[in-house]
């Protein structure tokens, strides 16, 4: 998996298949959502904790939609802390790690809000930030990398 050229976007649509092979995160469907400055990843459960004096994040995810029997434990050190506005103006302080994304056969690094998206229709938004300079969405199309 490599970046893309200076000059090279990649065709998205609103809704794709993503995967985050640092969190072992093979296929997860994402939001490409313009509206949101940040990216943010779905975590039932967040736990931070210092290894050698890093802080870091160990957290759970429920990888498909009304599957809470699908898990995947992950573990990240935390890039930041943030006051994260939703789209309902609601508030939450959250932890950001950074990951890599892999999105049509290429792969970036990426920063991602950590924050409980089970009763949301998708287990990540790809934030505006995240694709800036990278991907051409067409708002009427969906898995235009492919349906996994």
């Amino acid at each position: 998996m490599t970046g893309l050229s200076d000059h090279e976007l990649l065709n998205i649509g609103w809704r794709e298949w993503v995967a985050f092979p640092e969190l072992n995160i093979s296929k997860i469907k994402a939001k490409i959502d313009t509206g949101a400055r940040t990216s943010a990843l779905h975590a039932f459960y967040v736990d931070p904790y210092l290894d050698q004096g890093v802080p870091m994040v160990r957290f759970g995810i429920h990888p498909r939609q009304k599957r809470t029997d699908l898990e995947i434990q992950c573990h990240a050190e935390v890039a930041d802390r943030r006051l994260v506005s939703d789209s309902g103006g609601h508030q939450e302080r959250r932890y950001v790690i950074v990951s890599r994304v892999e999105l049509g056969g290429f792969s970036w690094p990426i920063e991602l809000t950590l924050t409980n998206r089970d009763t949301m229709r998708f287990r990540v938004l790809l934030g505006r930030t995240a694709m800036a300079g990278r991907v051409l969405i067409d708002p009427g199309a969906s898995f235009l990398l492919g349906r996994r």
